[in-house]
Parts: structure tokens; C-alpha cells; sequence
């Protein structure tokens, strides 16, 4: 986790001892929350208008069906034919990771590493573009020899692909805050369309606070799973000694700040969270909030079904055409 977000969570930490000091004074603590409000409304950002994160998320007012990873499970994840298959299986849109060489070029990767999806092996810090663009991205795929010749795109390549395509872009930011918006915002000033056509989500709020402070004009998301700091997607403990009750602690701190306050300060239009914790009321809280639910990852047909027909809520999926299990 980076040491940044840490930092803020021990500023929360302070903010959160402070407002229970002074709750032992009958002065201090009305004073104290009108401050924090006040503070909150004046240095918050604001959200993109409503029709403009409309258009993004339900672009003419269809339910958006989100490629993951641009529809890894029909295609090598993060590629441009992923896009183009996504494309031609009458996705909304996709979801594509932007991740850096270690000479600075944003290309399409999930992982920091190269190991899990290409014939290569090493660290993206270790690696530059010229070296990235010799692995093959379809190598570990399993309908890998219908893929020949693919590349590891660029960011670039992979918005005009997507354009093309004439799909929605979620931008999945996994770190590099500062490095990020400012590739992005570099993309939004050179295809403005962007504007009605993608939204930047994460993890990491870091990264939505740094793209707001490059472009206030761009549409944001926060990403989400509860425990997700102290636990595995599939329940395992990440840590066996104190470490994982500390980490418990900053998940519980992370939870309550996106949902009590966090949304609002960033200026979000829509909330990614894991499918297991959606339900009517969640899209109700939210819908209350004028923030958009998106979940992830939906991959079988019941499921589908149950978010079209009854949650109308917008989903991520691995495969258009199949069931298939979420991607490790």
C-alpha cells in the first residue's frame, strides 16, 4: 500500500481522536464539526454534470455492460483485440489498466509485473517500452493461437481503439497518482470527446484527488471491496501476526471515509464495488447521493440476468458470450 495513503489514514486517525477530545467540552465540539463541514465544502471538488456522467455511464440511456480488462476470458486481457471483441459483441464499454515502463510510457497491464500474462518475466520498473513491446500478451491465454502477432498497446493506441469501437473507457488507475493524471490529462486534452466517453477510477483515492486536481472536468470513480486491505478476494487473512489487525483497522477507517465523506470531497460520479456487497438498498443509498453503483465482476448468466432485470445496475464482466470464473 503506498506510504501516502497510509499517512492519510493516520491523519484520519488524528481527525478522528481530535473530534472525540472535544466532545468532552461543550463548545469545542459544535465548533469542531462546523469547521470540518465548512472545510469540506469549500476545498471539495465537484462532481462532472449529471448529463455528462449520464452519457458516460449510460450512454443513450442503456444499461452499460462493462468489458473487464477489455473482456479478458473472450481475448488476451488488456489488448487491442480484446477491444475490438469487446467491441463486437456489443459491449458499452471497457476496463482497461494503465500501468508505466520504467522509461515512463503508459501501456495497457494489469499486474507490475510481466510474468502472469506475456512470455516474458520481471518487473515493469525493470523493463522498457522497446523490451515491453517484444512479449507477447496472448502467450498464457487459452485461445492464445487465435491471437498471432498481438502487442502490449499503448495507452494511446488503446483510447483509439476504443473510440473506434465506439465504446465507454473506465480507466483503471492502480497507482502512480501523480505520473497517471498527468498521462491522462495529456489524452483528454488531445481527444476531448474523452470527456462524454470515459471515466478514471481506483483504488487508491490519492489517485482520484490527483486527477481532479489536473482536470475537474473529467468523470471519477472510487473503487472498492470491503476487507480488501486485510484480506484476500477469497477470504485468506493477508497477514499472520499484529500486521492484520492493523490492516482490519485501516479497512474499517477506509470504509466509513468512502462512504461517509470521501465520495463528496473527490467529487465522484460513479462507486465500483465488489458484487458480493450489492444490493437494492446499496443502489439506493447511493442513488440518494447522486452517485451511479457499477459492480464487479459478473460473470454468470443468473447473475447477469438478476443485475439487468431487477438491480438495473451496471456491471463489469470478464466474457460477453460466456460464464467463465473470475480472472486470478
Amino acid at each position: 500500500m503506498d506510504s501516502m495513503v497510509i499517512a492519510g489514514f493516520f491523519a484520519l486517525l488524528a481527525l478522528i481522536a481530535v473530534m472525540v477530545a472535544s466532545i468532552c467540552h461543550p463548545f469545542y465540539f459544535p465548533a469542531f464539526v462546523m469547521v470540518f463541514c465548512l472545510a469540506l465544502q469549500v476545498f471539495r471538488y465537484q462532481p462532472v454534470p449529471l448529463n455528462v456522467a449520464q452519457q458516460v455511464l449510460r450512454p443513450n440511456g442503456r444499461l452499460a455492460v462493462i468489458a473487464h480488462r477489455g473482456g479478458g476470458y473472450d481475448a488476451p486481457e488488456n489488448t487491442l483485440a480484446a477491444i475490438r471483441k469487446a467491441a463486437e459483441h456489443n459491449a458499452t464499454g471497457v476496463e482497461l489498466d494503465i500501468e508505466f515502463t520504467s522509461d515512463g510510457v503508459p501501456i495497457l497491464m494489469h499486474d507490475r509485473t510481466v510474468d502472469r500474462t506475456t512470455d516474458g518475466i520481471g518487473s515493469l520498473d525493470n523493463l522498457t517500452f522497446e523490451e515491453v513491446r517484444k512479449l507477447n500478451p496472448a502467450a498464457k491465454h487459452r485461445l492464445h493461437k487465435d491471437f498471432p502477432g498481438e502487442k502490449i498497446p499503448t495507452l494511446k493506441e488503446a483510447i483509439l481503439e476504443s473510440l473506434k469501437g465506439n465504446m465507454t473507457i473506465y480507466f483503471d488507475v492502480k497507482g502512480h497518482a501523480f505520473q497517471a493524471s498527468a498521462a491522462l490529462k495529456k489524452m483528454y486534452q488531445e481527444y476531448p470527446e474523452l470527456y462524454n466517453r470515459s471515466i478514471v477510477c481506483s483504488f487508491d483515492p490519492l489517485v482520484i484527488f490527483k486527477m481532479k486536481q489536473a482536470d475537474e472536468n473529467v468523470a471519477t470513480a472510487l473503487t472498492h471491496r470491503p476487507w480488501r486491505l486485510s484480506y484476500y478476494g477469497n477470504g485468506k487473512p493477508k497477514f499472520q501476526d499484529y500486521k492484520q489487525y492493523f490492516y482490519a483497522l485501516l479497512d474499517i477507517i477506509l470504509d466509513w471515509s468512502l462512504h461517509a465523506f470521501l465520495w463528496k470531497f473527490f467529487g465522484i460520479s460513479a462507486f465500483l464495488i465488489q458484487k458480493n456487497f450489492v444490493s437494492m438498498d446499496y443502489i439506493r443509498f447511493w442513488a440518494e447521493r447522486g452517485v451511479e453503483v457499477v459492480a464487479w465482476t459478473v460473470n454468470y448468466a443468473d447473475e447477469k440476468r438478476y443485475y439487468e432485470r431487477i438491480l438495473h445496475c451496471i456491471y463489469i464482466t470478464d466474457s460477453l458470450i460466456e460464464q467463465c470464473s473470475p480472472p486470478s
